[in-house]
């Protein structure tokens, strides 16, 4: 809904004698809001039919023993349902604040108003990554598919699969994004230590997210190029700066590093705490001074 409030504003509003979808600063923006939008959607599918599938084999399961093949079955899509779960959640409901954010950009001073949507669909977007879980949780239920490699495999997996000819030079840039993950998540494993390995782990979170939902949004092009070429263009561009971002960051941390930055924390909450307490000191001396002096 975000994305087609603001086409819809971008494509009527004027400025300059023509319409404001026609600058490059604004259709941008909204090509990035549809690129995100395939890309949770092509995630949210995925993880669906994880789901289904599992689901309808415990229904068997009910009514008759299932078979080794099928317990085998079982097994899997729980594991893959279990591992795609909190990449969609989270970050569909990040990419939900971030669009609906957007949306109020491009209708200008109008979409902070209260006749267009838009503003209230940011306030309607805010809850998601609040409720059923926070980003944060979402993290910690994807991390042990991280440090597993139940992501590496998947993403092995798509990239065994043919593109179309025109596709390759992106399968390339996708399979480069996914050897700067399993680069990063083998960094992290090697430290062998917790704090550090919390520290970076929102940061293998969302680069496991871009990688598979590049890996998907190439799928979905190659077999319906009339509705996701242009989204599996932009939203590899996106991807590949998070990549790019998130690696750079893991890469630049020691364990030393984690440990500082958690100190820094404790420290900045404390501090502004020492400040007023010390405020709090003198103005009693102070006042303390000032009663002495008027009442001997």
């Amino acid at each position: 809904m975000a994305y087609n409030e603001a086409l819809a504003y971008a494509k009527d509003r004027k400025q300059f004698g023509q319409a404001i979808v026609n600058f490059p600063a604004v259709y941008e923006m909204i090509s990035h809001i549809k690129a995100r939008l395939d890309a949770g959607r092509a995630l949210l599918y995925l993880t669906a039919s994880y789901v289904d599938i599992y689901k309808g084999l415990e229904d068997i399961e009910r009514d008759r023993k299932l078979t080794d093949e099928e317990k085998a079955e079982l097994k899997k899509y729980q594991k893959l349902a279990s591992a795609c779960t909190p990449l969609a959640k989270g970050m569909n409901s990040e990419y939900a604040n971030i669009n609906s954010y957007d949306s109020i950009q491009v209708h200008g001073g109008s979409g902070y108003m209260l006749e267009y949507a838009c503003q209230r669909l940011y306030r309607d977007a805010r809850i998601t990554s609040i409720y059923e879980g926070t980003t944060q949780l979402q993290t910690v239920a994807a991390l042990p598919h991280v440090t597993t490699g139940t992501y590496s495999q998947m993403l092995e997996e798509f990239e065994a699969q043919d593109v179309r000819p025109e596709y390759e030079a992106l399968k390339a840039r996708a399979k480069a994004m996914d050897a700067k993950y399993n680069e990063a998540v083998e960094f992290v494993k090697a430290a062998n230590n917790n704090e550090f390995t919390d520290l970076c782990s929102r940061h293998l979170y969302e680069m496991a997210a871009n990688c598979v939902m590049s890996q998907l949004l190439l799928r979905d092009a190659t077999k319906s190029p009339e509705l996701f070429d242009k989204s599996v263009k932009v939203y590899l561009n996106l991807a590949e700066a998070e990549v790019a971002k998130h690696y750079n960051f893991v890469k630049s941390l020691s364990v030393e590093s984690a440990s500082s930055s958690l100190h820094f924390v404790h420290d900045s909450v404390g501090y502004p705490m020492r400040v007023q307490a010390l405020a709090l000191y003198n103005l009693a001396r102070h006042c303390e001074g000032r009663q002495s002096r008027s009442n001997p």
